[in-house]
């Protein structure tokens, strides 16, 4: 570990910048464009639409459990590493699955779009579901597909490329949301969004099949597609540590879901306009993420892999205070920039590094499950006490102690 420590202190600061430019990460970049928006249109554009319609913060709030798709994508991601599908399948096993994915995410932010949360809460409530499993399963293929492409040495700034990727299409889909909803309505502004799942497809289709892909071996009966089912994660929890390792998945980022999937509550309620959201949440916390992304990418990789995480978890804590600030300030536009404008950087640092941890730690027979089940255990619990515990508490407690209890 001392001398991984000195190598990656001796790089020079272009060393560390150059694997931005590669046409990896550039690939990294255009998947997290995709992954991005399906997440932005069910959390804090989802949670915009029902407040400015009337539905109750605790309802609101229950919404979040459409991400449970998300955590629960573990069961089914096996599915995508050993089933090859008909017809469309000789493009590749990623490619392919890339593209049906894509068009499933398409169709479900379609059906939300024509939703109405006003008349019919169940089947909003049914379509925020469906959006989910889609853009879950997306996910599933994209961070297959990224972890694939990408060489070892460039993890840690092809992580850095996705979460920039990532918070472009949150934001893009995000801020066209909230500006074409307020000209022609809330279904014209969800199904103008669906076109950002291209950018992953066309990806894919350039550059073909990942030549760091290892495809499984076929499956003939009962026992070896249970083999397909369990190996992946008998594999994983075979290694050294590895309960320590998922324990701190799973607890690492409570506080900062909680806070994150709440964002929108406050500033509904603080009397925030749909144009000021758009300027400070989208606008400020954007530059913000590219600027932690950026630091992110370097820091990773002249520090190395813990003391970098260490400080990704240290500025997710502290990150949670802003929020509590601008609660006890009231509506000031200059509170939320620096507080979206903070949460966003430690947000972009943290995401790169932990994402490059993470996706380490996938053994590529199994790229797609493994990182499933990784990716779903850092924010189910969470997730979970936001959907069921969130809007009563900020109800009970107020804004103020929510947050700070978030930091704990």
């Amino acid at each position: 570990m001392a001398g991984d420590i000195a190598s990656a202190q001796d790089r020079s600061l272009w060393d560390s910048i150059r694997p931005y430019l590669e046409k990896e990460s550039l690939a990294a970049f255009f998947l997290g464009v995709s992954s991005g928006f399906p997440f932005a249109l069910l959390a804090a554009t989802l949670t915009t639409r029902l407040a400015q319609d009337g539905i109750e913060k605790s309802t609101i709030t229950a919404f979040t459990l459409a991400f449970f798709a998300y955590n629960l994508k573990p069961l089914w991601a096996w599915v995508i590493d050993g089933l090859r599908l008909p017809l469309i399948g000789s493009l590749g096993q990623r490619v392919s699955w890339m593209i049906l994915t894509g068009l499933l995410v398409m169709a479900a932010t379609v059906n939300l779009a024509l939703a109405d949360p006003a008349s019919d809460i169940v089947w909003t409530a049914t379509s925020a579901v469906l959006l989910g499993l889609a853009g879950a399963t997306f996910d599933i293929v994209i961070d297959a597909y990224r972890i694939e492409t990408l060489k070892p040495y460039q993890l840690g700034t092809g992580s850095g490329m996705s979460q920039y990727g990532w918070r472009i299409g949150a934001a893009g889909a995000g801020a066209l949301a909230l500006v074409v909803a307020a000209r022609y309505g809330w279904s014209a502004a969800y199904m103008a969004c669906a076109f950002f799942a291209l950018p992953a497809m066309l990806t894919a289709l350039i550059l073909g099949e990942p030549p760091r892909h290892k495809a499984a071996a076929a499956r003939k009966g009962m026992g070896e597609l249970w083999r397909a089912i369990a190996g992946p994660f008998a594999e994983f929890f075979r290694r050294n540590g590895a309960w320590l390792v998922l324990l701190f998945i799973l607890v690492h980022k409570i506080g900062d879901t909680l806070a994150n999937l709440t964002f929108r509550l406050l500033f509904d309620d603080l009397g925030f306009s749909n144009d000021e959201i758009a300027i400070y949440d989208v606008g400020v916390g954007f530059w913000a993420l590219l600027v932690g992304v950026f630091v992110g990418g370097i820091i990773y990789a002249r520090l190395g892999l813990k003391r970098s995480v260490l400080v990704a978890l240290i500025l997710m804590a502290i990150s949670n205070v802003s929020f509590a600030a601008l609660a006890a300030t009231g509506h000031s536009n200059i509170g939320m920039a620096a507080a979206i404008g903070f949460e966003n950087f430690a947000s972009g640092y943290g995401g790169v590094v932990v994402v490059a941890y993470f996706s380490a730690l996938c053994d590529l027979r199994f790229t797609a499950a493994q990182y499933a089940l990784i990716s779903a255990g850092a924010s189910g619990i969470g997730r979970l006490l936001t959907g069921t515990t969130a809007g009563a508490l900020i109800e009970a407690i107020g804004y103020v102690q929510f947050y700070l209890l978030t930091t704990v």
